[in-house]
């Protein structure tokens, strides 16, 4: 139809693996408070998808980050949102933290969300 279209970096929980070795990379979890509590990256930074449009100040601009969920779907709404707002310096993990967690990614010790109200 001849309409613009943008397209999402996505990169696999290994290649993120690959990436946070070598470069320190900066992930950032848009799962809810509760699900990142339980369990999340250890260093990544939670900025649930509900709260993305009030906290875009909180990505950077001057660096690549990369977005993670419970299974990739979430973070590919939180990269539209930011795509509509200018940023294309970040990529999408695909599967999300379920495929990170089969990696040697290392992440916190699983607490059941009912111990955390």
């Amino acid at each position: 139809a001849n309409k613009k279209i943008e397209l999402i970096n996505r990169i696999t929980a290994q290649e993120l693996s690959h990436e946070i070795q070598n470069n320190n990379k900066l992930l950032i979890d848009v799962r809810k408070k509760s699900e990142f509590n339980a369990e999340h990256v250890i260093d990544a930074i939670n900025i649930p998808l509900n709260e993305i449009s009030k906290r875009l100040n909180e990505f950077p601009k001057d660096k690549p980050f990369v977005l993670n969920c419970a299974g990739g779907y979430r973070s590919i709404i939180a990269a539209s949102i930011l795509k509509q707002n200018g940023f294309s310096n970040f990529s999408d993990v695909v599967g999300g933290f379920s495929e990170i967690k089969k990696t040697s990614i290392p992440t916190t010790e699983f607490v059941c969300p009912s111990t955390l109200l």
